[in-house]
């Protein structure tokens, strides 16, 4: 089931024998682009034989881009376990679930994850640590020749081990249930393809080429034809792909969420209630204000090449981009001013939603008047 769109739509012109040139707006001038590689790259979508050439060669061109990206939460999405700063901070870990005793321990530059119930144990080095560990950080484990989400993850509010979000909140019944959830093909290549770069191609394995985190390339495309065009004196905007150039909602709910995830996945997403606020794109196509304007898109609001800001002063002139200052004339086409207050709309509009299983509060992104005591709109 996916609800229909709000707004209007950028409408994409095919024929039998050509895909027709559409224009959009990119960084205040018409660029014209066409439906080549470089303008359909979906980072959870890896084509067979994609070859990457690594982040040195863009930061040849884009030193301040590539510096500060580099301390943002996607570049930190998964950390190597031998530098990472998570287990090297907390090199011992425990936790007591029923007759399951779990233990992260770190030894050296590995850090080991075990469960035991007293009579048997498992204990195998942690493979791959996703997440930066602002919110918490989950485990990829190897068993028995398979690939397992770890039972429990740390989580940084409690500086301590808990459920991992989404594994039942019960005592396991075996103890390769309490061990970990076994990762089927389809998710590895979700997981590694959103929190890796390099991993995946055509739908399969690859981590010999893994980068830890994401990329440029994950988001750009092979960087390849992009460094040879511009090395030859050509536009280089015609060899790499920038979701500036995307629509408000092509950008949001295709190119974002595949890995953010949208409303494309509309039921999942709802039967996992207040879960979901975790998923930012499907949360804003709620949002009454949502449409196809590129005012409302993911990068209207947040700048992917930099640390995610967290003060609410930040976003009133996004917000004033489409909204009129209260008490004063709305300018044509202007949406309503708020009556209450003139600065730090985000902190009313887009509340903190506290994630118990979590221990953390998300920004809600259905972008909304809040009513008291209102239960979680879902």
């Amino acid at each position: 089931m996916t609800p229909r769109l709000k707004g209007s739509t950028l409408i994409l012109c095919v024929s039998a024998l050509c895909v027709l040139a559409v224009i959009v707006i990119a960084y205040g001038r018409p660029v014209v682009t066409t439906q080549s590689a470089a303008q359909k790259w979906n980072p959870r979508r890896v084509p067979e034989g994609t070859e990457f050439i690594g982040d040195q060669a863009c930061k040849e061109c884009h030193k301040k881009a590539f510096a500060q990206f580099a301390r943002t939460g996607m570049a930190l999405a998964m950390e190597p376990v031998a530098g990472s700063k998570v287990l090297a901070e907390n090199p011992k870990l425990t936790l007591q679930i029923g007759p399951y005793s779990y233990e992260i321990k770190r030894q050296g530059k590995q850090s080991f994850y075990s469960v035991t119930d007293g009579k048997d144990t498992i204990s195998v080095p942690i493979e791959y640590a996703l997440g930066q560990g602002r919110m918490g950080q989950t485990y990829v484990l190897q068993h028995n020749g398979n690939f397992y989400e770890s039972r429990v993850s740390f989580y940084d509010h409690i500086k301590a081990l808990d459920f991992t979000i989404g594994s039942p909140r019960t005592v396991p019944a075996t103890l390769d249930q309490a061990f970990g959830r076994q990762l089927g093909a389809r998710e590895l290549v979700s997981c590694f393809g959103c929190h890796s770069n390099g991993a995946t191609t055509g739908q399969k394995l690859q981590l010999d080429k893994l980068a830890h985190g994401v990329r440029c390339e994950s988001c750009h495309g092979p960087g390849g034809p992009h460094v040879a065009a511009v090395k030859a004196g050509e536009p280089g905007y015609k060899s790499v792909f920038n979701p500036g150039r995307l629509g408000g909602d092509e950008q949001t709910q295709q190119f974002c969420a595949s890995c953010h995830r949208g409303n494309e996945e509309f039921s999942m997403l709802q039967s996992v209630g207040m879960n979901n606020v975790r998923f930012q794109p499907y949360r804003i196509f709620h949002s009454k204000c949502y449409s196809d304007d590129r005012n409302i898109r993911c990068t209207a609001c947040h700048n992917p090449h930099e640390p995610l800001r967290e003060d609410a002063a930040y976003y009133d002139s996004r917000c004033f981009q489409c909204h009129s200052l209260k008490d004063q004339p709305a300018a044509q086409g202007s949406a309503p001013s708020c009556p209450v207050a003139t600065k730090e709309c985000v902190s009313c509009h887009m509340p903190k939603i506290e994630l118990k299983t979590a221990h953390f509060k998300f920004t809600d992104h259905y972008i909304r008047v809040v009513k008291p005591d209102e239960k979680y709109p879902n």
